[in-house]
């Protein structure tokens, strides 16, 4: 049986001018030293690495598939086995999918410079959620007897995901968008003008920016050797990380409402197949998320799916991950967007090539170095977290509704859907153009070109950038007072 990538990219090299170790995968417990003692033998495998990496994509893609420069970049690495409509209603802990084709800037508009904003690849879950889950499946394990086949399973099953870190898909998926953003992208570069890269410092989101980096090196046949040159504290001020607005609320009280509307007949069903096991609706929702977790940390079918299906658990699931991020960081949080509005000012930055002028999260240090915060560059990529992507997304005025998301009962028509925002590795793509001579601005959100309508786009979802940058107030204004009622 073909290895997939990820079993590759997990010992991916390091690069050689690096100047921290690019860690591609840290399993839970393991250290630098432990990574950097393997690193003579997995120089030396480079060539090697790279060689199977690509024969793998050639092996598993139909024969009808288009490649670009021997490798499509857009394809699923790997299978996961379970139907993308499934993987979809994953919602956050969705894998990448484009929404739609890419489609290149218009005719008569000239690219000439990028700004990557991306989610870290999948995650094994979060220590809190680890804990729940576990408590969960030490329920149903504790019965006597199962009376419902699905649950026949967890006589023999065992838990052993990790927790918090990237896990080896995860790992594949920000290869692979290092090579797309080279596919797709180089032509800006040259060796003196290479991607600027940024990550917050959270250890799965700077092994996603460096196996991103590893990719596109690869893609180039190692021409190209971008670094990743700034990691933001999380301890500290930092644009890609929510991390700073004390007073900002959650997503608790609607999250609860809707558990308390979709899950009671899911609950009672499992304690009925599990005499004793006493589940809450909490229980039933962890039990849910393992469909997903133990999927893309296992790379196969997971057996938890069955519940998932049988459960009618996709629909309901999907809108708790909508509701826990509009209520969370988005419209649904008054203090959601304001921790959105660091980045924007920073892009604004970028597309205009004038110093930062902020006053909220950014770090004027860092942000007022050429060094730490050029503006002559044609590639950036910053790498981040879900919440704070959907902040930005909310102060930008993307996604937005035309009213509030019922916690009661989901709007079919809402353009609200945390699957095409932020699943795994997902991304904001703000372009700059130059259209018959006028600067301008277009933003795609995982491929999709995005309406704008907010900078007055035309038919071709393209703003002017002197409308764009008139548009984002709410940034420039520094929240319009929002920022203060964080730390009152």
């Amino acid at each position: 049986m073909t290895k997939s990538p990820s079993a590759h990219i997990d010992q991916l090299p390091f690069l050689v001018d690096t100047k921290s170790p690019a860690l591609r995968h840290r399993p839970t417990g393991a250290t630098r030293a432990d990574i950097f003692r393997a690193r003579p033998a997995v120089m030396a495998l480079l060539s090697l690495i790279t060689l199977t990496y690509i024969c793998y994509a050639y092996a598993s893609l139909s024969p009808s598939t288009v490649y670009r420069n021997s490798l499509d970049v857009d394809q699923e690495v790997p299978s996961l086995g379970v139907p993308r409509s499934v993987q979809q209603s994953w919602v956050m802990y969705s894998p990448y999918y484009p929404s739609e084709p890419y489609v290149p800037p218009p005719e008569g508009c000239s690219l000439d410079q990028v700004n990557i904003l991306q989610r870290h690849g999948a995650r094994y879950p979060t220590s809190g959620a680890a804990t729940r889950i576990v408590a969960a499946i030490g329920k149903l394990q504790s019965v006597e007897s199962f009376t419902d086949p699905l649950l026949a399973f967890l006589k023999n099953y065992s838990y052993d995901l990790g927790h918090d870190d990237l896990v080896p898909y995860g790992a594949a998926q920000s290869f692979q968008a290092g090579e797309q953003a080279f596919e797709r992208y180089a032509w800006l570069l040259s060796e003196a003008n290479q991607p600027f890269v940024r990550a917050s410092s959270a250890p799965r989101v700077v092994d996603s920016a460096t196996n991103w980096t590893a990719g596109f090196a690869a893609a180039s046949s190692h021409h190209y050797k971008p670094i990743l040159s700034v990691i933001l504290s999380e301890a500290g001020n930092d644009t890609l990380d929510d991390n700073m607005c004390a007073a900002a609320g959650s997503s608790d009280a609607e999250d609860n409402l809707w558990l308390s509307t979709f899950a009671p007949p899911m609950t009672a069903r499992l304690n009925a197949g599990a005499p004793g096991a006493n589940l809450t609706d909490t229980d039933t929702y962890n039990i849910l998320s393992m469909c997903a977790f133990d999927t893309i940390s296992h790379e196969t079918r997971s057996p938890f799916c069955a519940i998932y299906e049988e459960l009618a658990g996709p629909a309901a699931f999907s809108y708790y991950g909508d509701l826990d991020k509009y209520y969370g960081t988005g419209y649904g949080q008054l203090l959601g967007p304001v921790q959105g509005v660091g980045y924007i000012n920073e892009l604004i930055a970028r597309l205009a090539g004038k110093p930062v002028q902020d006053h909220t999260q950014t770090n004027a240090t860092l942000d007022g170095n050429p060094e730490t915060f050029p503006l002559n560059r044609t590639l950036y990529a910053d790498f981040s977290h879900d919440n704070q992507m959907v902040a930005i997304f909310a102060a930008m005025g993307l996604f937005k509704q035309s009213a509030p998301l019922d916690p009661t009962k989901p709007d079919p028509n809402r353009t609200w859907r945390v699957q095409k925002m932020v699943p795994f590795s997902g991304r904001m793509v703000t372009e700059r153009l130059s259209c018959r001579g006028t600067p301008s601005v277009r933003i795609l959100v995982n491929d999709a070109v995005m309406p704008s309508e907010f900078c007055g786009a035309n038919a071709d979802r393209v703003c002017t950038l002197d409308a764009f940058v008139q548009s984002q107030s709410y940034a420039r204004n520094n929240g319009e007072g929002d920022w203060a009622k964080c730390f009152a």
